[in-house]
C-alpha cells in the first residue's frame, strides 16, 4: 500500500502539528546594518587579510604557505619532490583544497612562464599563462623544488628575523611574513580581487628594482625614473613609454600603462609572426579578436591565421595577401584587438595588517623599514647568541686555572644534584656556567681541548662590540641592507624583457581613406605636365593638348586607386596616388608635377611609375653604359612620406629610366649610332635604390647612352645582329635599310 501523505501546511505560515522546531515560522526584523556587520563583514575582512591581498614580502597568504611547506621539505637543494606530495603537505597549514594549492603553485613555476623571476624550479606540463587552452598536468605527473632565488627568501628565517604563528589547528608554526632580502613586492606581477577592492602590482626588472631601492635609501627624493624607466614583464612586448603618466604611477600607485606585442615580417612567406604578447592577454583571445574583425569585413589584407606556438616558445601567424603593408596592418590590429592592450596598476599592499595604496616610492619605503627591522632582529638574535657563548667560555676559561680540582669537586661529590652547586662555589661560576662545565665529558677534560674552547673569547668580545655598534647606528644597518641588495642584484640580474619605446615617437600611420576605383588613363609630358582622364572623356576627345615645344612621353591605362612615383632628375622620387589628382580633359595642360608635389627649386620630374602592389623593377640606365635594377618594393615605405631621396645612384647622369612588370628584352642606343639588344634577366636586382648598376654597354670616347626601351617583336628586321652573349657589349650600327625603314622606332 501506498504511504499516506503528510499533510501541507494550508498558509505559508502554517506550522505542522508534530513540528517541535524552536522559532520556526518565526519572522525576525534585523536591521540591514546589523545583517552586514555581523555576517558579511567578517568574511570581507578575510578575504581582504588572508587571501587576496599580498602583504610587503610581496607574498599572499597561499603563496607563503606553498613556498615555506617546500623549504622545510628539503626542496631548496635537494632534488624535485611531486607536486602531489608538496600540495598535500601544504594542506598542512592550508586548509584548502588540492586542486586551489596546485594551481597557485603553477603560477608560481618556472614552466608556466608568467614571472618574470619565478620562485619554483618545475619539471612536466605545468601549462603557459598565455594561452588559456594549454593545460597543466594533474599534480601526480609534475615534479618541483623550489629556485635558487628562493633562498633570498628565507635567508636568516630562523634567526628570529619574522613573526611565526599558529597554523589552523595549532599543530605547526608558520611566518607571518618572509624575509626577503630584496624587493620582491615589486619584481613579479601580483593581482588579486577581494571584497571592495583589488590589487594589481606590475613587475620590475629585479636590477633596476634593487638599484632604484639603494638610491632611494640614501636619497628619499631620488628621481626614479633615472633607475626604474618602466616595468618589465615576462612576455616581453614593448611597454609605451610616457614620463607623465609613469610618474604619477610611481608617486600615486594606480594608472594605465600600455603594453603591445612584438612580431617581424617574413617576406619570404608574406607572413607576420607575432612572439610576444601583452601580459593580460592570450594568444587565443587575440586569435579570435581577429577572425571576428575578418568575418565583419573590417579587415581585408588577412588571408590566414593560425597558432603555432610549441616548445620554442610563442608564435602567432598571420598569413597575408599579396600587396599587403606589414606594418600598416599591425597599426590596425593594435587599434582593435589585444595585440596593444592596458594594464591598469593598482598597487595595493597589506600595511602592518592594513590596505593601503601606495606609489613605488612609499611602497619601497616600507620595504626598506621592514627589511631594516628584518636585519635589526637578526643582528639581535646574533649578539644574544655569543654573548650565551661567550659567558660559557669565560666559565669553562676559570677551570683552566685548575682542572684537578674540578675533577676532584666532582668526585668527593656524593649526590648529582650537589654537582653543580659545589662547582659554583669552588670557581665563584654561575649555575648557567657550572651545568655547562658539569656536562662535559670525561676526555675533554684537558688542557688543550679547553685552551682551544677558550681562544674564541676575544673574537667574540669583538663580534660583540661591533654588533652592538650596528644596533647602535642606522647607517650600518642600512650598509647591511644595500650590501645585499647588491649582492643580489650581481647573482640574479638579467637584462630587461620588454623593450620600451616612447609613445610621442611612434610613427602615426593614418587609416588609408576609401577611394572610389575606377579605370583611368594617365598621360604624363616630357616638361612634367600631368593628366588624369576617365575613358568616357577620352572617347570624346583624344587629341591631347600640350604647351608648345612639349609632346606626351608615357600614357599608361590603369585604376584610381594606383599609386605613382615621380622621378626627378636630383635622384629623388615623390610618391603619390592617381586619386589625389582631378578627373580632367584632354583639351587642358593638366598639372605640373614639380608646383603640385612641391619639389626643390630647379628640379623636373623625368619620368612616371605606376603600381598597385609594388611588384616588378625599375630599370636606370645611365650615361657611362651602366644599369640598374631595382626591385619596385624598395620604395614601398611604411608611412606616408611622399619624398624619398637617393632613388637611384648620382655617379653619372642618367639617361633614361623605365618600369618593368616582368623580364623582357630591351634596346639601348648611344649617341655613337649603335644599338644594344639585351635580356633584363642578365641584371641583377637589388633592393638598395642607389646601387651602381653594372656595366651593360662598352661605349666608345666621347659616346654615352642617349636611349632606352623595352624592344617589341618586329621593331628591327635581324634582331639576332644587336644580341650578345655577355655583357657589357658594343652592340651593332643599323644597317641603312634599317634607318630608313620605321622598324627602329626610339621615342624622341
Amino acid at each position: 500500500m501506498p504511504k499516506p501523505r503528510r499533510k501541507q501546511p494550508q498558509n505559508p505560515g502554517e506550522i505542522p502539528a508534530n513540528a517541535h522546531i524552536l522559532g520556526a515560522g518565526e519572522i525576525v526584523r534585523q536591521p540591514v546594518t546589523e545583517t552586514v556587520e555581523t555576517n558579511f563583514m567578517p568574511y570581507a575582512m578575510s578575504v581582504i587579510l588572508s587571501r587576496a591581498i599580498p602583504e610587503i614580502d610581496g607574498f599572499k597568504p597561499s603563496h607563503r604557505k606553498i613556498l615555506y611547506t617546500m623549504y622545510k621539505m628539503g626542496l631548496l637543494n635537494g632534488p624535485r619532490s611531486k607536486s602531489a606530495n608538496i600540495v598535500g603537505r601544504t594542506m598542512q597549514l592550508n586548509p584548502h583544497g588540492d586542486a586551489a594549492i596546485y594551481e597557485t603553485m603553477v603560477l608560481l613555476s618556472k614552466g608556466h612562464e608568467k614571472l618574470l623571476h619565478p620562485y619554483v624550479d618545475s619539471k612536466g606540463n605545468f601549462g603557459k599563462y598565455y594561452s588559456r587552452d594549454m593545460m597543466w598536468a594533474a599534480s601526480r605527473y609534475t615534479e618541483a623544488r623550489l629556485e635558487k632565488l628562493s633562498g633570498e627568501l628565507f635567508r636568516d628565517i630562523d634567526k628570529n628575523t619574522v613573526d611565526f604563528t599558529d597554523n589552523y589547528d595549532a599543530t605547526m608554526k608558520e611566518p607571518t611574513l618572509l624575509p626577503v632580502r630584496f624587493p620582491s613586492v615589486l619584481v613579479n606581477i601580483n593581482s588579486g580581487v577581494a571584497v571592495g577592492m583589488a590589487s594589481a602590482i606590475c613587475s620590475f626588472n629585479l636590477a633596476e628594482v634593487c638599484a632604484t631601492t639603494i638610491a632611494l635609501s640614501k636619497d628619499p627624493q631620488h628621481d626614479l625614473l633615472d633607475t626604474l624607466p618602466a616595468p618589465d614583464f615576462a612576455g616581453g612586448g614593448q611597454v609605451l613609454f610616457s614620463r607623465p603618466l609613469f610618474a604619477e604611477i610611481y608617486e600615486t600607485g594606480r594608472g594605465s600603462l600600455r603594453v603591445r606585442a612584438k612580431y617581424r615580417y617574413d617576406k619570404t612567406a608574406n607572413c607576420i609572426e607575432i612572439y610576444e604578447i601583452p601580459p593580460t592577454t592570450t594568444a587565443e583571445a587575440i586569435i579570435d579578436k581577429v577572425v571576428e574583425r575578418v568575418k565583419a569585413g573590417a579587415i581585408r589584407e588577412i588571408s590566414d591565421i593560425r597558432d603555432e606556438t610549441d616548445k620554442s616558445g610563442l608564435k602567432i601567424a598571420i598569413d597575408l595577401k599579396r600587396g599587403t603593408e606589414p606594418d600598416r596592418l599591425m597599426q590596425r590590429l593594435f587599434k582593435c584587438t589585444t595585440l596593444e592592450d592596458t594594464f591598469a596598476c593598482n598597487f595595493n599592499v597589506l600595511i602592518h595588517g592594513s590596505p593601503r595604496v601606495l606609489g613605488v616610492r612609499a611602497l619601497l619605503q616600507e620595504w626598506i623599514a621592514f627589511r631594516q627591522s628584518c636585519i635589526r632582529r637578526r643582528v639581535e638574535f646574533d649578539l644574544k647568541k655569543a654573548q650565551e657563548k661567550l659567558h660559557l667560555l669565560e666559565g669553562l676559561a676559570k677551570i683552566l686555572l685548575d682542572i684537578d680540582k674540578a675533577i676532584q669537586v666532582i668526585r668527593e661529590t656524593e649526590e648529582e644534584a650537589e654537582v653543580t652547586p659545589n662547582l659554583m662555589v669552588a670557581f665563584g661560576i654561575d649555575e648557567v656556567q657550572a651545568d655547562y662545565v658539569a656536562e662535559i665529558k670525561l676526555r675533554h677534560l684537558n688542557r688543550e681541548y679547553i685552551l682551544k674552547r677558550t681562544a674564541d673569547i676575544e673574537q667574540l668580545k669583538k663580534d660583540i662590540a661591533e654588533m652592538l655598534g650596528i644596533l647602535a647606528s642606522g647607517t650600518k644597518i642600512r650598509n647591511i641592507m644595500v650590501k645585499e641588495l647588491e649582492e643580489v642584484a650581481k647573482t640574479y640580474g638579467q637584462p630587461r624583457r620588454s623593450e620600451i619605446i616612447y609613445a610621442e615617437e611612434l610613427p602615426v600611420i593614418e587609416e588609408p581613406k576609401a577611394v572610389a576605383d575606377y579605370p583611368v588613363t594617365l598621360f604624363f609630358t616630357r616638361q612634367g605636365y600631368f593628366k588624369k582622364i576617365t575613358p568616357a572623356s577620352l572617347r570624346m576627345y583624344d587629341q591631347q593638348k600640350c604647351k608648345e615645344g612639349d609632346a606626351v612621353a608615357q600614357t599608361i591605362e590603369t585604376t584610381n586607386a594606383a599609386d605613382l612615383l615621380f622621378f626627378s632628375d636630383k635622384c629623388q622620387v615623390y610618391k603619390t596616388s592617381a586619386a589625389e589628382f582631378e578627373d580632367t580633359k584632354a583639351s587642358v595642360l593638366g598639372d605640373y608635377i614639380p608646383a603640385k608635389l612641391g619639389m626643390e627649386d630647379g628640379e623636373s620630374a623625368v619620368y612616371m611609375a605606376v603600381t598597385s602592389d609594388y611588384a616588378g623593377w625599375m630599370l636606370f640606365a645611365f650615361e657611362n653604359g651602366k644599369v640598374a635594377k631595382v626591385e619596385l618594393s624598395a620604395y614601398a615605405t611604411k608611412t606616408n612620406r611622399r619624398k624619398l631621396i637617393k632613388a637611384y645612384s648620382d655617379k653619372a647622369p642618367l639617361a633614361a629610366a623605365l618600369q618593368l612588370e616582368q623580364e623582357g628584352d630591351c634596346l639601348m642606343e648611344a649617341t655613337s649610332g649603335r644599338v644594344l639588344l639585351f635580356h633584363t634577366g642578365a641584371i641583377a636586382p637589388k633592393t638598395t635604390k642607389d646601387t651602381q648598376g653594372v656595366a651593360v654597354m662598352t661605349l666608345r670616347r666621347g659616346s654615352t647612352v642617349k636611349r632606352l626601351q623595352l624592344f617589341s617583336e618586329g621593331q628591327l628586321k635581324t634582331p639576332a645582329r644587336y644580341r650578345t652573349r655577355g655583357l657589357p657589349a658594343a652592340g651593332a650600327i643599323p644597317t641603312p635599310e634599317e634607318r630608313g625603314e620605321v622598324q627602329l622606332s626610339f621615342e624622341e
